[in-house]
């Protein structure tokens, strides 16, 4: 029966100790075993502990995912670690563990403290903003890598895919940006598009003398509805990153009303003929046009119509037209404005008050070889953004307006004249042009952007701007606009039932794939993709950590 003497005690490991285990759980430790064999280690370090000693283990990945507290009850902890879900597609974020394991240790019992952190010890998972923090004086850290070894991966680094669409028979090319991520550089890989569950395109990519190429892949979208997208690499050694998902809407052709205020049967007098030449000329026009007089214009054809154009038109309507107009709007309609000479000011403004984006004072015309220009564009509007370059038009005829205090100018003339505004009316939108679209006025009919200025403002007026549908792990999911009148039931890719966050209009996803909207109306799909930060394998040294 043998008696140690307390200040020896230390030369035969009989010093108690307090320890965490922080076990890496975030998604580049589902490549091969390594969440395995780091358990296994986690496991292995209880294993050559004594009675006596107090353990924690934290799972974590850009956070911490499982915690459980300082503890003697060895066979416990093994048990909690040996229970571990696998890892899930979370980035990694070392200094947050490593603050909470700090702080755990903290309270304490024993003054013999260490950390022992076991991961793949990716690179990217340092991050930026603890870098000058330090552990507390007395608390050691031990590394334990279990990231060694070749890494083959391809990754998806970016891919391009139009997120709305109207109905036609184009074809349409996504891009797909492929990378070799890993240490063992792969000279090929094979890129397949699957659309609405069926493969429509396979590409073979060569990345012999480059480590990323992009990849074009045709695609027809013929059909109206929601269409979910995937994007597949393969070749490689890391399955969790080879997919990327996307959904793209695609609506019905655009019901266009035109209300001509100055029909002619000669088209030069017309105030239409360019507008229906820009609407419906082509053969693969995505819009439906349909063109009346002020007269001919009934109330009961704006139920199946997307966009009203009003040209040259407004003050001759009657009160009738009028109203059914603003309820339209109200609703959830479009209406796009171009007044022109026979429009009259007092009655315009008496019917269009508060409908019109801005209060008519006088049209002016010049004469001799005066005209205005354009001067100011918000070139980050949607309908402006794809037109680019410079507004080469004359003015000789507009209307000076001014602007409701709720609309927005996203135009000027050279003489600070609002040129192009908008306003929002109840649940729908009006655009304002304040000169005519046609060349009564000005040449912009000639000039090579009017046909895609009157689509981008035909397209911007019909398609109500969609919610983000393309998400990543870890973003917020806000479902406020169609949980608010009506109970929804969220699924996962594989079926299961999401529950939603406090409040049921929000979620957090944590799993790759589509997830399934079921609302009052049709289902919604969400495509959620992985972070591809998590998807590069370079390492670093773990003494990047003391």
């Amino acid at each position: 029966r043998p008696l140690f003497d307390s200040s020896i005690s230390s030369l035969v490991d009989a010093e108690p100790e307090s320890a965490v285990i922080l076990l890496d759980a975030s998604m580049s430790m589902r490549y091969g075993n390594r969440f395995e064999r780091a358990k296994q280690e986690a496991i292995d370090l209880i294993a050559d502990m004594s009675a006596g000693d107090e353990i924690a283990v934290i799972a974590f990945d850009n956070a911490a995912v499982s915690v459980r507290e300082l503890s003697s009850d060895l066979d416990g902890a093994r048990a909690f670690i040996e229970g571990l879900a696998e890892p899930g597609y979370e980035v990694t974020r070392y200094m947050p563990a490593l603050r909470l394991a700090n702080d755990l240790l903290e309270s304490s019992r024993y003054e013999r403290r260490q950390i022992h952190l076991v991961s793949d010890y990716q690179a990217s998972g340092m991050g930026s903003d603890d870098s000058g923090w330090l552990l507390s004086p007395g608390v050691a850290l031990n590394p334990i890598d279990v990231g060694e070894g070749a890494t083959r991966n391809l990754l998806l680094t970016d891919v391009r895919s139009p997120d709305q669409l109207i109905e036609n028979q184009n074809e349409y090319e996504i891009l797909a940006r492929v990378r070799s991520s890993g240490n063992v550089h792969l000279d090929s890989a094979e890129v397949r598009l699957v659309l609405d569950g069926v493969e429509s395109a396979r590409v073979q990519v060569d990345l012999e003398d480059t480590s990323e190429a992009v990849v074009r892949l045709p695609a027809i979208f013929d059909t109206a509805g929601t269409h979910r997208g995937e994007i597949r690499v393969a070749s490689d050694d890391f399955s969790v990153d080879n997919s990327y998902f996307f959904t793209v809407d695609v609506t019905p052709k655009i019901q266009v009303l035109v209300v001509n205020g100055e029909p002619s049967s000669n088209w030069y007098e017309d105030e239409a003929h360019w507008m229906n030449l820009a609407i419906g000329a082509a053969a693969e026009s995505p819009f439906v046009l349909n063109t009346v007089s002020s007269r001919e214009f009934s109330p009961s054809t704006l139920e199946q119509q997307d966009v009203v154009v009003l040209l040259n038109a407004g003050s001759d309507l009657s009160t009738t037209q009028t109203a059914a107009l603003h309820d339209y709007v109200s609703g959830g309609g479009s209406l796009l404005l171009a007044p022109g000479d026979r429009v009259v000011a007092a009655q315009f403004n008496q019917l269009f008050a508060d409908l019109s984006p801005a209060t008519l004072r006088e049209s002016i015309r010049f004469t001799g070889s005066d005209y205005l220009l354009i001067a100011d564009i918000d070139r980050r509007h949607p309908v402006l953004l794809p037109l680019g370059g410079e507004w080469g038009v004359r003015f000789e005829g507009y209307w000076a307006v001014d602007a409701a205090p709720d609309a927005d100018v996203l135009m000027q003339f050279d003489n600070s004249s609002p040129a192009f505004l908008e306003r929002a009316y109840g649940q729908g939108n009006v655009l304002m042009f304040a000169s005519s679209l046609d060349t009564e006025w000005n040449n912009l009919p000639l000039q090579g952007l009017f046909l895609p200025f009157i689509h981008e403002s035909i397209r911007y007026l019909a398609q109500a701007s969609t919610k983000e549908r393309a998400y990543r792990i870890g973003n917020l999911i806000d479902l406020s606009d169609i949980s608010a009148n009506a109970a929804i039931t969220v699924m996962g890719p594989s079926g299961e039932a999401l529950r939603l966050n406090q409040g049921g209009s929000s979620l957090m996803p944590e799993v790759v794939g589509f997830l399934t909207v079921e609302g009052p109306q049709t289902p919604l799909y969400y495509a959620v993709n992985a972070n591809p930060e998590e998807s590069n394998l370079e390492r670093m040294a773990p003494s990047a950590l003391h």
